[in-house]
């Protein structure tokens, strides 16, 4: 393509054009092309925008809508051959097979026959996927333009799309059945980690109880119209004691989550890690649940909160935790991808090094339940057309439900970046103790704080079938 290919647009008249003229574009689909179809077209068909519903048709996953294939041609037609000033009369299309997210189209057209006297053409068009599989087919008429036309492209304008609450909406519906569960709120001194309580209360899924100082807890209710009168308060002096009495809640059975507040991370899980009652063979680990419009379903990032730089047998934990975690939520075998910045061995990057390790360990019989692979870089791992053009045939690259990360720097950089720049909605858990614990940030949403709710109520109903 050179330089005026992308600066300009222009047409081509009748009288330049021959029988056997063609012309054509290369498109490789996305979530965002399907999503923004859904939108202009009002189809909703859950085939095309519904990964769990759609895993179970015939086509074993999304496909795009056949007519975005027609609006691709129109596009080559309006644009290329015969360019600006065409005027649309016809077209026929037969669907050969279906488009799926990642597939590389090729949308040719091609002149079969002139009609001089009225400027007609008509053009056989298609399109052909990366493995030479036609797609769609289909015959187009049209009226040439007669003058030439060249203008400089139009920029077109940005459209983000972004998650709303129906995520969030389906994960109360699925977990409304299973009854509320009682929780340590671990010093909820501030108005939002107390309104988060009361919030999570009212949405059926926890009963909370208060740990913190009873006058500090009343003095902030009373400042923000909360009602906390009917609540149990477990009156210690400070944080630090908050964080200890919680945890002798939780080892005496007297709560099932313990939910931490607006003291610091460390206080909480100092105290955890120090109570033998709550600590399991595996080492704790934290779990970011995310969703973004870009990928067609949720995916766990981890470790992102509490192991810093881990070694290799920490690393297999912390996959088995989210492995776990998947597994509970419903994706009964997860497809784990551990991240790397190449997706080669090299002895000189030690991320590859545990990469390659931790997937004969699977192979092993080691970590069980999950279908890995690594090293992957980011891309390979969520893009399946990346993962082609790299060469790259796995069962897990483009389609990763589980992405491991280096350390805790790298997650925590990759966890904030989709949720402030990539519209993701999330919830954070912490895996490995007798208890699901919800680790929450100040700057965390309202959702995000009743989604990890959610899941620690998933989980702490799970550990009390097992137990039964």
């Amino acid at each position: 393509m050179s330089t005026d290919d992308l600066r300009i647009v222009k047409n081509r008249v009748f009288d330049e054009i021959a029988i056997g003229d063609e012309a054509f574009t290369e498109r490789t689909l996305t979530t965002e092309d399907i999503q923004l179809f859904a939108i202009l077209s009002g189809d909703v068909n859950p085939q095309h925008l519904d990964q769990q519903f759609a895993s179970s048709t015939r086509f074993q996953g999304v496909i795009a809508h056949g007519m975005l294939g027609g609006a691709l041609i129109s596009a080559v037609l309006g644009t290329r051959l015969p360019g600006p000033g065409t005027i649309y009369l016809a077209q026929t299309l037969n669907f050969k097979a279906p488009a799926r997210i990642g597939d590389t189209l090729r949308i040719n057209v091609r002149v079969t026959a002139r009609h001089e006297a009225s400027k007609r053409l008509t053009l056989a068009c298609s399109c052909v996927n990366q493995d030479s599989v036609c797609v769609l087919e289909g015959e187009a008429e049209v009226i040439a333009p007669t003058e030439p036309i060249s203008l400089p492209r139009t920029t077109l304008p940005e459209v983000r799309l972004l998650a709303g609450d129906s995520g969030l909406l389906r994960l109360l519906e699925y977990v409304r059945p299973m009854g509320a569960i009682t929780a340590a709120v671990v010093h909820p001194c501030d108005a939002l980690s107390l309104s988060a309580a009361l919030d999570a209360q009212a949405a059926g899924l926890i009963i909370p109880i208060l740990v913190a100082p009873r006058a500090k807890l009343q003095a902030i209710a009373d400042s923000n119209s909360l009602d906390i009168s009917t609540l149990r308060i477990e009156d210690v002096p400070h944080s630090h004691a908050a964080a200890a009495r919680a945890v002798a809640l939780a080892a005496k059975g007297e709560v099932a989550i313990i939910i931490k507040g607006s003291l610091h991370t460390d206080e909480l899980m100092s105290a955890i890690l120090a109570c033998p009652e709550l600590r399991t063979e595996r080492r704790l680990s934290h779990c970011f649940l995310m969703q973004t419009p870009a990928y067609p379903r949720p995916f766990i990032i981890t470790d992102a909160a509490i192991n810093i730089a881990p070694n290799l047998d920490e690393k297999a934990d912390i996959i088995r935790n989210a492995i776990g975690l998947a597994q509970a939520i419903g994706v009964q075998q997860p497809r784990v991808a551990i991240l790397a910045a190449v997706e080669t061995v090299n002895p000189r990057m030690p991320a590859t090094l545990d990469a390659a390790a931790l997937c004969k360990m699977a192979d092993r019989g080691q970590i069980k339940g999950a279908l890995l692979d690594g090293p992957l870089a980011f891309d390979n791992a969520i893009s399946i057309a990346a993962a082609r053009i790299k060469g790259i045939t796995s069962e897990v690259a483009g389609r990763a439900d589980i992405l491991v990360v280096p350390d805790l720097e790298s997650g925590n950089m990759l966890a904030k970046q989709l949720e402030y720049l990539g519209g993701a909605a999330s919830a954070g858990i912490v895996m490995g103790a007798r208890v699901p614990i919800v680790l929450t940030s100040r700057a965390d949403s309202r959702e995000s704080r009743i989604a990890s709710c959610a899941i620690a109520l998933i989980l702490a109903h799970q550990v009390k079938k097992v137990a039964s």
